[in-house]
């Protein structure tokens, strides 16, 4: 029996019944280590529920370093030290939005308050970044955003490759902030200085929603 089990929440989505018995059999046979742990493949679905989603933050896949990924883009087991460059870049964006940044990597409590740290593809073999790319995954993405456009919500679309995902959500209400990604090779190309953070809560405060706590302190 899977350790994967399907989120509750987004159950409904097609993917889970037509081609997730598939990938997961596919996931089960290989013989790689496969990151992050078969219960935390869908960590950042369980976290968020579609109504419960105000902020998408789009990632690729998780990271390939063991004991680095635990199910949501770009966070970290609490433990992990030092922190993923992209993930210290954007640490180093927070200070200087906000004055300051989460003590750790670990990400859970964003999710907790309705921030859906999504990669595009949720697994990925150990050592080998994009391994997992073209597994099948994309068919999730693509129905997760076809769910998250019938509201409007505050979109990080951090790189190339998050903003051609971007284009699939046409809500005329989203917040779209697109900059380059958070990684070393591209930070400065226009995501250092862009102040993701309090751009999002100025929006959801115009909306009436409470503002997220980025730093946790």
């Amino acid at each position: 029996m899977s350790a994967r089990t399907v989120p509750a929440a987004w159950a409904h989505l097609p993917f889970f019944a037509e081609t997730w018995p598939a990938l997961d059999a596919a996931l089960t046979a290989e013989t790689r280590e496969i990151l992050p742990p078969a219960p935390q493949t869908f960590a950042a679905l369980e976290a968020c529920a579609p109504a419960d989603v105000r902020v998408l933050i789009l990632g690729q896949d998780p990271y390939p370093t063991p004991g680095h990924a635990h199910g949501l883009a770009f966070s970290v087991a609490p433990e992990v030290a030092p922190l993923p460059r992209s993930l210290r870049n954007i640490y180093a964006e927070m200070t200087e939005d906000l004055g300051q940044s989460p003590a750790t990597g670990d990400l859970r409590f964003w999710a907790d308050q309705g921030v859906l740290l999504l990669n595009t593809a949720l697994t990925v073999p150990s050592g080998e970044a994009g391994g997992h790319l073209k597994l099948g995954w994309s068919g999730l993405t693509a129905e997760i955003l076809a769910e998250l456009d019938l509201a409007p919500r505050a979109l990080l679309l951090w790189g190339k490759p998050a903003q051609k995902l971007g284009t699939r959500l046409t809500h005329p209400d989203h917040l779209r902030i697109e900059t380059a990604h958070p990684s070393p090779l591209s930070a400065r190309r226009g995501f250092f200085g862009s102040r993701p953070f309090s751009r999002v809560n100025d929006w959801l405060k115009k909306q009436g929603d409470p503002a997220i706590d980025w730093t946790g302190r």
